[in-house]
């Protein structure tokens, strides 16, 4: 037995905010993908995600239970192929912030769901956030809290703009350019952050006036600026922005950036050779870098892995 694929996923803009009502925008990232499988001889690895998978799928269980009008699942049938040793075989990376458990959550759902919502529909906003409440509370067994936005973009494949919590929609990207000078890119920090500290932080932070002020006169309005930009294709005003963006980051949420890339995130700010910004929660895992110059952003940053992902 071998599933679909399901695909990671990069959250260009909204880390945060989102929580917080800004605008968000989701792309697909086929570099790294999962599916269920169950083969003869399986490895350790395998034998690992199959010992998770029975712990989430009890969770399933619970979930069902609890909320039976939300989802309910073949979860007998979810059981015997746990038994037989079904397990989810990945290259998504852990704690990187590209939705490892995104992926699962959605290929889990495709198979097992009952009366699930397809992606052959007409999906209406109803369907769409139906889908992301119940992803949201699959998910939330992996970090204590989810918005449910890293599966729904896994399961449907395509880039989803967040206008609001209560309104999203699949969304046009413009297309990139073929020998385009311009890049974004993933920053390989070498370590795996977690994402429950991370949100821990940000919203024991949200309880001071100030850091409330900042998030919505300055973090909001550069990341909607981002969103609008990138959609409408006009570079120069995002390079801008994401120039603000970089720096009430390194302002104002320096717990989610590794220490020691602090002075390489300032770099960048100070020669325009690069910017930085978090890849989902931050505190390891993959950074997201803009460049206007490629070539140039691999001298600056010579000695780090850079993955591009959207070439201007």
């Amino acid at each position: 037995m071998k599933g679909p694929l399901f695909y990671s996923k990069i959250l260009l803009f909204g880390e945060y905010g989102i929580i917080k009502d800004s605008k968000g925008l989701a792309i697909p990232y086929n570099f790294y993908n999962g599916a269920l499988k169950i083969e003869e001889n399986p490895s350790d690895s395998a034998r690992k995600s199959n010992g998770h998978l029975l712990k989430f799928a009890k969770y399933l269980k619970d979930l069902m239970e609890a909320r039976p009008e939300l989802v309910t699942f073949e979860i007998d049938q979810m059981l015997i192929d746990i038994e037989v040793g079904m397990y989810f075989d990945s290259s998504i990376p852990q704690g990187y912030g590209v939705g490892s458990s995104g992926a699962l959550v959605a290929a889990l759902y495709d198979k097992y769901a009952v009366n699930k919502i397809t992606i052959l529909e007409n999906l209406t906003l109803d369907k769409l956030l139906q889908l992301k409440e119940i992803f949201g509370a699959m998910e939330s067994f992996f970090h204590g809290k989810s918005s449910g936005l890293d599966p729904l973009n896994s399961y449907l494949s395509l880039p989803i703009l967040i206008n609001s919590k209560d309104n999203i929609e699949p969304a046009g990207i413009p297309s990139q350019a073929e020998k385009g000078t311009g890049a974004v890119f993933l920053l390989d920090s070498g370590m795996v952050g977690e994402t429950a500290p991370m949100v821990h932080i940000f919203m024991e932070n949200m309880k001071q006036d100030g850091f409330r002020s900042m998030l919505k006169n300055q973090f909001v309005k550069h990341t909607d600026a981002c969103v609008e930009d990138f959609l409408n294709g006009d570079v120069k005003s995002l390079f801008g922005n994401v120039k603000q963006l970089s720096k009430v980051v390194l302002n104002n949420f320096k717990p989610m950036i590794p220490a020691q890339f602090h002075k390489l995130w300032k770099q960048g700010i100070e020669s325009n050779d690069y910017y930085l910004k978090l890849c989902g929660s931050g505190g390891g895992g993959y950074m997201l870098g803009f460049t206007e110059d490629l070539e140039k952003a691999q001298k600056a940053l010579k000695g780090y892995q850079l993955e591009v992902v959207y070439t201007f």
